[in-house]
């Protein structure tokens, strides 16, 4: 397979090998089926750009509330969770600030940049937009074990404030000694590897390879096995198979396509543990008819109180009662989900208030929403414009233009790593002077 052309000029710029890919498509008309997948560039790339401001959105919007509920071992009591008659009026602590709201905001609202400021990464931007910089410098679709902790050590500061926490930290700890992925991640060597890192740094793999999330789950293996294992991994990967879906079924309601992509990523589910249950229950809940607060509670009491389904993190007596897990965190991401229905700015709304590591989930959606819709579409969402500007140096180190970047260049950048994946992975058509992307499907 011929490797896709780049070179530098003030960033990486897609070489318009027009011959080669010509020559490349008459060599795989014999393998491309008789379903495939047709895509426009430039669209893709106005998705991308919805992808990161919808995202940067969330996490900022989501950050307001991180760690203000996180549910005392007990029974609910007024005010142990925010409601729908929280959004709007003033925030509440956090475990970290005893009487002290966030300087975010000082109440619960949406957190928004306007175009003469510049969005600050965090924990939920930072490690895709350095994976999808390592893609392209190292010119590969699947990054090896060397190349992603050359990475880490490379973009994130040994000293604090670092922005990791649990088992990132642990897997860069492991990385300083000379520790590779995935012994980064094992249980054996990372006892945080139940945590929900890996779902912050792994969903961008899924839109690297649209419609194929059979060819995402390959992308995203090593990475999520950096940080995560057993449930944790299952639910990272469950993330990545949905963001793969995310450009199939295009004539759908965006609620009516969530909801095929959520039931189809469940699939993967393994149905003796605790993620699948997680699901079937949290849908049940949506299906059954009561509020999202109702259905959080609900959740609460199920898995942190009862230790249902195999979930026992409550036993295992951790910091916060594990307010970082993988998996009280992807129950309350799936109420999100599912009340969201689809609406951008009521999924943020409801995954600000549902509780726990709220920027998380908020962040997820708010990028998978975001890229469904597309720039216009979010920014109609909110009614206004935003700034495109983002500094990845607030949380990170080591990138060109001293970390300043715009989501403009970040979604063409992340068009040159589909290049290669369709390309050199999946056995599709690049067609540079067409302006679109054959994909074959399965």
């Amino acid at each position: 397979m011929k490797p896709l052309c780049f070179f530098i000029v003030s960033k990486l710029i897609f070489c318009s090998c027009n011959t080669e890919l010509k020559q490349e498509a008459d060599a795989h008309t014999n393998i491309i089926g008789k379903e495939n997948l047709v895509l426009s560039r430039s669209n893709y790339k106005d998705q991308l750009y919805g992808f990161w401001l919808g995202q940067n959105i969330a996490n900022w919007t989501g950050l307001v509330t991180e760690m203000d509920k996180i549910g005392a071992i007990g029974e609910i009591k007024t005010g142990a969770f925010y409601t729908w008659a929280d959004w709007g009026q003033a925030d509440q602590a956090n475990i970290w600030d005893v009487g002290k709201p966030s300087d975010l905001s000082p109440t619960i609202d949406f957190v928004f940049r306007d175009t003469s400021e510049i969005w600050g990464a965090d924990d939920d931007t930072d490690i895709e937009y350095m994976y999808q910089h390592l893609m392209l410098i190292n010119q590969t679709s699947v990054l090896t074990a060397e190349q992603i902790r050359e990475g880490w050590l490379n973009h994130i500061r040994a000293e604090e404030e670092n922005y990791l926490w649990v088992s990132n930290q642990k897997a860069f700890d492991l990385m300083q000694q000379g520790g590779l992925p995935p012994f980064t991640g094992d249980p054996e060597n990372n006892e945080h590897y139940e945590m929900i890192d890996a779902q912050l740094t792994t969903e961008i793999f899924g839109l690297f390879a649209p419609g194929r999330p059979d060819i995402a789950m390959r992308l995203a293996t090593l990475p999520i096995q950096t940080t995560a294992r057993a449930e944790a991994e299952e639910i990272s990967r469950f993330y990545v198979y949905m963001h793969a879906l995310a450009s199939l079924k295009k004539g759908l309601a965006i609620k009516d396509r969530l909801n095929w992509m959520a039931d189809e990523a469940r699939t993967t589910l393994s149905d003796s543990l605790y993620p699948a249950k997680m699901y079937d229950y949290t849908k049940g809940l949506y299906q059954s008819g009561i509020s999202w607060e109702a259905a959080r509670d609900s959740i609460y009491i199920r898995y942190q109180l009862n230790e249902q389904d195999g979930y026992d993190i409550t036993s295992k007596h951790l910091y916060c009662n594990g307010c970082f897990a993988a998996g009280i965190n992807y129950a309350a991401s799936l109420v999100s989900l599912f009340y969201g229905e689809g609406d951008l700015k009521n999924t943020i709304k409801i995954g600000t208030l549902a509780g726990w590591d709220s920027d998380n989930p908020t962040a997820t959606w708010g990028g998978l929403i975001g890229f469904m819709l597309g720039k216009e579409g979010v920014e109609k969402a909110f009614g206004r414009t935003f700034s495109d500007r983002f500094n990845i140096h607030r949380t990170r180190q080591n990138f060109p233009n001293d970390g300043l970047d715009t989501f403009t260049n970040m979604a063409e950048k992340g068009l040159l790593v589909c290049d290669r994946v369709i390309q050199d992975e999946i056995g599709g058509i690049v067609d540079l002077e067409e302006d679109s992307w054959t994909i074959p499907i399965h």
